[in-house]
């Protein structure tokens, strides 16, 4: 008989042995509810909820469990759990007698019982189990215990039990409950999770006796004195967290928060499923570094003495070779009114970042060189809508100025003259190279495009800077580890899309002007937070009614983009490039060289370095660079150095008068992709209304006081003439370029 008996329960045992999976099955299978982002090096950086049925954290290793969460676990479910081999045969009979006697006694389940149902169907809902369930337990248990090592069930149990409402596993619960990891549970909050298991949708009053008694029990196993009762409080603190479990809208781990804008942007191109870990470019301690350097900005710029009213701000950083994105913080988070908006996507006013782009243009085409010399003085141009007329930041002006100061300086005034050379049209269709996001064609912005009217992103706005780091040549950044630079084993790497935006020469220039502490001193003064301690070119930008914020610039090595500002579109209180964004931009920089030094680019081949003196001292003499052919060792302003000689026979009330456009000595380029016939040059005199003639190369031209000219190339003279026909002002101009055929009766 006993023979039989034997027999048939290795049957049993048998058959149960081949229905549960192994340790290492249940572990495979385990499917957290989340995608997780990942650091270049592996570290969690944010995670997002993709199934919705139940919340899942990662499975969690015992190693990593606290140990007073594993004491109130055994303590409240199974205190002989390690004495046992699967069942709790005294524990049964206790609850048989229990039963018979209708009194409440603890049921007979041991964690291992519990564990085999979890395995079998953990979808089915907890409560009662019928006889025969519980049969099936207690032979699927006695096959665990011969199978399965102690720590690796009451892992598994801790990583699959059910907890309060959709929680399932310990780690979604500690981070749900208590916003930490499981290995940092204490005492009380540990006999909570415990006493959870027992009831998890109970009442809070109910859970709080429960965890209470555990309490006691922890308490009374270390032989604690009873004069400090543990359950002080415990109703409220039960409450709260409760509460919290009720009101969390997504399972996020304590440092889960350093790249969700980045995570959502990725969710968008790859679509992950739950469980998935994503790996991105971004160096974990970098992303840390970079948001609370933007905190900390935002903390300052908003003290209680001097608020500042900004409370957003973005950062980006790209390896220049590789395009890997390393830093990507969306939003500063607390001081933000709209944490969810990522600034580092949204498109905002450009400022005077874009100046760097149109003077590499500039350059490119032979218009200027670094030494050219500009008026920064009163300037009002002709548009669609009525005069456009520029100030500079600080509503100074300077006078003839370098390109180089002009730059450096980031005068307004100089940019929109070179701009009246490059064109719009055609300094729009650069942009759009670069990978910034125009919406419109260049005429739409007009002379406007210098100042940055156009709305660009941060992402884009760094990768345009990048192509200057990389001599000209704009490729895409990454932000995806395995991205499209990853090809399987034995194909040839194919490099991601380049297009040469601006040659090496101009690139250099460009950069060696925005690297020039003395260029900036106009406008910054020489004590400025844009120098580094190493090699850096930088550019800030203010948009108009200072509602955006930029320092945008790199090293040897990275590309670093800093945006301030608020993301309703508030204009900000006394914010300027040089004290809301750059500190930023400075404390990151440095933090990218504090190991090692950023040395400058070489000077390309096609650039030389030639002295410049300047005629009249208008600037000091100094070694330039210029794209071979065109230096110049000194520079002047041609016929206009000194102020025309004006006629003596001339009207007394014309004496004053003077051509206000062009300025002489001014190019004018024609645009080719513009039909001919619809380009002007606008002429435009100040007076004090005396009747003035125009004269064109010797000919008359009208009399209006704004006069429009239908251009063709080559040199021209234009002056201004009284009722006598006596020059009261000239000046002379050069149009270069195709050209309409003029209509009958005009002159050439």
């Amino acid at each position: 008989m006993k023979r039989a008996a034997a027999c048939v329960i290795a049957c049993v045992l048998s058959a149960a042995a081949h229905a549960q999976p192994s340790f290492d099955d249940v572990r495979a299978n385990w499917r957290s509810s989340d995608w997780v982002l990942l650091s270049r090096e592996g570290e969690p950086l944010a995670r997002t909820r993709i199934d919705k049925h139940a919340r899942r954290g990662d499975w969690i290793a015992l190693a990593d469990v606290s140990p007073a969460l594993r004491e109130a676990i055994v303590v409240s479910e199974d205190k002989r759990f390690y004495e046992h081999a699967g069942v709790d045969w005294r524990g049964a009979a206790a609850a048989t007698w229990g039963n018979l006697w209708n009194t409440r006694t603890r049921g007979a389940s041991t964690v291992t019982m519990q564990l085999t149902g979890l395995i079998d169907d953990d979808d089915k809902p907890s409560g009662r189990r019928s006889i025969g369930e519980k049969a099936g337990q207690s032979i699927g248990a006695l096959w665990l215990e011969r199978t399965w090592r102690k720590d690796q069930i009451l892992e598994a149990y801790l990583n699959l039990v059910p907890f309060r409402g959709e929680i399932v596993g310990l780690s979604a619960l500690s981070q749900t409950l208590f916003g930490k990891a499981p290995s940092g549970l204490d005492e009380r909050e540990a006999a909570l999770a415990a006493a959870l298991v027992r009831a998890p949708n109970a009442p809070y009053t109910k859970v709080a006796a429960r965890s209470c008694v555990i309490l006691r029990d922890m308490r009374s196993l270390h032989g604690v004195a009873r004069s400090v009762d543990p359950c002080i409080n415990l109703d409220s603190y039960v409450q709260l967290a409760l509460t919290r479990t009720a009101s969390a809208p997504a399972f996020a781990q304590a440092d889960d928060a350093l790249a969700p804008h980045l995570a959502r942007r990725i969710a968008g191109e790859v679509h992950p499923t739950a469980g998935a870990r994503v790996r991105s470019t971004l160096d974990a301690r970098l992303q840390r570094f970079a948001r609370d350097t933007l905190a900390r900005t935002l903390a300052e710029l908003n003290a209680r003495a001097h608020p500042r009213n900004v409370h957003d701000a973005a950062a980006i950083v790209i390896d220049n070779r590789s395009g890997d994105v390393l830093a990507w913080v969306g939003s500063a988070g607390g001081l933000s009114n709209a944490p969810e908006v990522d600034a580092v996507l949204a498109a905002r006013q450009a400022g005077s970042t874009l100046k760097p782009f149109l003077y590499a243009q500039a350059i490119d085409e032979k218009r200027v060189t670094a030494a050219t010399l500009l008026d920064d003085a009163p300037l009002d141009l002709a548009t669609g809508g009525g005069l456009y007329i520029p100030q500079n930041y600080d509503h100074d002006f300077k006078g003839w100025v370098s390109v180089r100061t002009a730059l450096g300086s980031s005068l307004n005034v100089p940019a929109v003259r070179t701009l009246v050379m490059v064109t719009p049209h055609r300094f729009a269709k650069t942009l759009v190279a670069l990978g910034l996001p125009l919406s419109q064609a260049g005429d739409y912005y007009g002379f406007s495009l210098a100042l940055g009217s156009a709305d660009v992103t941060l992402a884009t706005l760094a990768n345009a800077y990048r192509t200057l780091a990389n001599g000209g040549i704009a490729r895409p950044f990454f932000d995806l580890a395995d991205g499209p630079r990853e090809v399987p084993s034995g194909q040839r790497r194919t490099e991601p899309a380049a297009t040469r935006v601006f040659s090496p020469e101009a690139s250099f220039i460009v950069t060696d002007i925005l690297a020039d502490n003395n260029a900036r001193t106009r406008t910054f003064g020489f004590d400025s937070v844009l120098a580094t301690r190493s090699f850096s070119a930088v550019k800030t930008g203010t948009s108009k009614d200072m509602r955006d914020n930029w320092a945008v610039g790199f090293t040897a090595r990275y590309t670093v983009g800093v945006w301030v500002g608020n993301a309703d579109g508030a204009p900000m209180w006394d914010v300027s490039g040089v004290t809301g964004a750059a500190p930023a931009w400075n404390a990151i920089v440095n933090y990218l060289n504090r190991r090692s030094d950023s040395r400058a680019p070489q000077a390309p081949s096609g650039v030389v370095m030639t002295r410049v003196t300047y005629q009249n001292d208008i600037e000091a003499a100094r070694s330039e660079w210029f794209v071979r052919g065109t230096q110049m060792s000194a520079v002047g302003l041609a016929a206009n150095a000194a102020p025309p000689a004006r006629n003596a026979n001339a009207d007394a009330d014309a004496q004053a008068a003077r051509i206000g456009a062009p300025t002489d000595g001014t190019i004018f380029a024609l645009d080719p992709d513009i039909p001919p016939a619809r380009q002007r040059v606008w002429f435009a005199r100040a007076d004090n209304g005396v009747r003035l003639a125009w004269r064109l190369d010797g000919k008359p031209y009208g009399l209006d006081a704004r006069a429009a000219w239908l251009p063709w190339p080559g040199r021209h003279v234009l002056e201004l003439v009284d009722s006598k026909g006596n020059v009261v002002d000239k000046v002379g101009f050069e149009v270069r370029g195709a050209f309409a055929k003029a209509p009958a009766g005009t002159s050439k």
